[in-house]
């Protein structure tokens, strides 16, 4: 699929496709972008799979994506659209820790992330940049990847604290996620659709990876830090 011309636009406007599970929030954003001159929101759908599906037809100029998408993770769909649309940028939009899931939603193939807490300008600002195929992050995050990039060490930058969360691979963040929504083995691996086998090695990688002794404290560790912040699926 190749994206629509500046000609095919609604009076030059680029088309702009919202995907985040929550009804309110998505309106709310796609009446920001509609007041703005130069966009316009092409479709709004809550999952990955109805935006694989929309994609097709409604074909935007650029995907805006949470993080947190129900039944699957948005870097996921990401990777996905990344895979079927090498082209096609999108930008993340999460409410969630930047520290810990720009880089991440980066090397899945989007062009940019920002937090919801942000003001609306950085988020039309943040559509515009990877419109124009640039990267998008916070100031911030800008200098940790510019320091990560120069050292050698390719950890946290000098005084800042690694995230323990930051040693899970993707799979296994989203294992944990679940996990911290008091999902069993059975329903993660239903939901991912893994064996049962598969979600078993997942969490004892997770264990060993946060240094965690049992079941137990995984659970515990898991649940605290959903509650704080953590992305994911939603029971």
């Amino acid at each position: 699929m190749s994206n629509p011309s500046p000609a095919d636009r609604p009076a030059g406007k680029a088309r702009v496709m919202l995907v985040d599970d929550h009804p309110i929030v998505r309106q709310g954003l796609a009446n920001l972008i509609e007041d703005e001159a130069d966009l316009t929101v092409c479709a709004q759908v809550e999952s990955a799979d109805e935006a694989l599906a929309a994609i097709p037809e409604a074909r935007p100029d650029v995907i805006v994506i949470d993080v947190a998408l129900g039944e699957r993770s948005g870097l996921e769909l990401v990777k996905d659209v990344r895979a079927r649309w090498p082209d096609m940028p999108m930008l993340v939009l999460s409410m969630h820790d930047e520290l810990l899931f720009a880089e991440r939603a980066l090397r899945a193939g989007a062009k940019g992330y920002v937090m919801k807490q942000e003001a609306t300008e950085k988020v039309m600002e943040g559509i515009r940049k990877v419109l124009d195929g640039e990267l998008y992050v916070s100031e911030r995050m800008a200098a940790r990847l510019m320091t990560q990039a120069v050292s050698d060490r390719g950890g946290a930058p000098s005084g800042e604290k690694l995230n323990p969360l930051s040693r899970l691979s993707d799979r296994e963040l989203e294992v944990f996620t679940m996990i911290g929504h008091g999902l069993g083995t059975r329903e993660i691996a239903q939901r991912l659709i893994l064996s049962i086998k598969t979600v078993e090695a997942h969490r004892e990688h997770i264990k060993e990876k946060l240094n965690l002794k049992n079941g137990t404290e995984l659970m515990r560790y898991a649940v605290q830090y959903t509650l704080q912040e953590a992305p994911g699926t939603k029971t």
